[in-house]
């Protein structure tokens, strides 16, 4: 029986996670479930799944938590500490779905404590990549991609050949936008960002997939995950979002990875490795598909997968800085207080302010982080979002 801890239990990935452990409960014990703030959720979650532990990340909310699992046997706590103590807790098999810069710490416990580590939360290699890797090499621990395009490519090259691989390419939608013209999309509101054509997430990676910010972080991710350098690493756009990624090799073989639009596909890959487990996932009917398309993305529209690139390239702590602007932007879009062109603008204007400082610590990391969401939040205010 494989020991499981979630972190990000109540998130999109995490609650998909938490549907695939339920339906095969004879072969995990779940040791710790760590959410945000739905507590309703999490009490469920646990109760379900007979965890020993059940987190809640803030810490006002640790009372309500109790009370939801009395009587229960689940251990419960509440705050940041108690979710880096949860992810710190031994387990084989870790989710790391707490996302954006929160789920640094606790990602980086679960790495130093060996074994196996889902990677769902970009910003642990994007923002602190080289702490990240250097405490993944120390304590042994295998890194497993949950993102499908990351995951797609794990499985191209799953005979280990490295040396033989060319270049691999990462798919992108094309997000709501893919069509639209740049004054469209400055007048864009917040729901019709949000309205993603093929994948149901949350709204922050909504948004990152409409200004192709996703696929730049991505990006950025792979060339850690993989080893590679920027100038090997593709993207196309792939509207069908059916084929997710592709590793080209020296011989000319190409080899692909399809399958329906759906993170259970890649969850459950991750979390049976290196076996396989049944999904309730869709299968795929090419027939009925009947076509597959691909164009290159373009940077005119989207300049995020520019930037991303040019912050991958730059090094040290620009792919921190490019992350938290990023963030910070999406936040005010969000919210109205910005528009939809002015996103990669205000990411931009942060990380050529900034540059590339060294971030070989958390520490460091954390501090550039907090400095680009400052100026971010500068830059923001001095924005006029646009009449729609």
């Amino acid at each position: 029986m494989k020991t499981v801890t979630v972190l990000g239990s109540t998130g999109s990935v995490g609650t998909q996670t938490v549907g695939l452990l339920a339906a095969d409960p004879a072969r995990f014990r779940v040791r710790a479930l760590v959410g945000g703030r739905n507590v309703t959720l999490l009490a469920a979650q646990a109760r379900l799944l007979g965890a020993e532990w059940a987190v809640i990340g803030d810490e006002s909310l640790h009372g309500d938590l109790a009370r939801a699992l009395a009587g229960s046997g689940v251990r419960t706590a509440g705050g940041r500490a108690a979710v880096i103590d949860a992810a710190a807790e031994p387990a084989d098999w870790t989710m790391a779905a707490i996302s954006g810069a929160a789920g640094l710490e606790p990602t980086l416990a679960a790495v130093r404590n060996g074994g196996s580590v889902a990677l769902a939360n970009k910003e642990a290699l994007v923002s602190a990549g080289e702490v990240m890797l250097e405490a993944v090499r120390r304590h042994g621990t295998t890194l497993l991609p949950v993102d499908s395009e990351h995951n797609a490519i794990f499985q191209a090259m799953a005979d280990g050949n490295k040396g033989a691989v060319e270049k691999i390419v990462l798919t992108a939608s094309g997000g709501p936008f893919r069509l639209a013209s740049r004054e469209e999309m400055a007048r864009a509101e917040p729901a019709a960002a949000l309205r993603h054509p093929v994948w149901s997430m949350g709204a922050k990676i909504s948004i990152d997939s409409a200004t192709l910010m996703n696929k730049g972080l991505e990006l950025i991710e792979a060339a850690r995950l993989f080893g590679l350098d920027e100038a090997a690493i593709g993207v196309l756009v792939h509207p069908q979002s059916v084929v997710h990624g592709l590793v080209y090799y020296c011989d000319g073989s190409v080899l692909a990875q399809l399958g329906s639009p759906d993170m259970r596909v890649p969850i459950a890959h991750t979390l049976a490795w290196p076996e396989r487990m049944a999904t309730p996932a869709a299968r795929l009917d090419l027939a009925a598909l009947g076509r597959l398309e691909f164009a290159e993305p373009d940077l005119v529209r989207f300049p995020a997968l520019r930037l991303a690139r040019e912050a991958l390239v730059a090094g040290g702590g620009a792919p921190t800085i490019l992350s938290a602007a990023n963030e910070i932007a999406v936040e005010a879009f969000l919210g109205r207080r910005i528009g939809f062109l002015h996103i990669a603008e205000i990411a931009g204007r942060v990380l050529n302010r900034m540059g590339a400082p060294p971030a070989e610590t958390l520490d460091a990391v954390l501090g550039h982080d907090a400095e680009a969401r400052r100026l971010a939040r500068l830059e923001c205010a001095a924005r006029v979002r646009p009449a729609a």
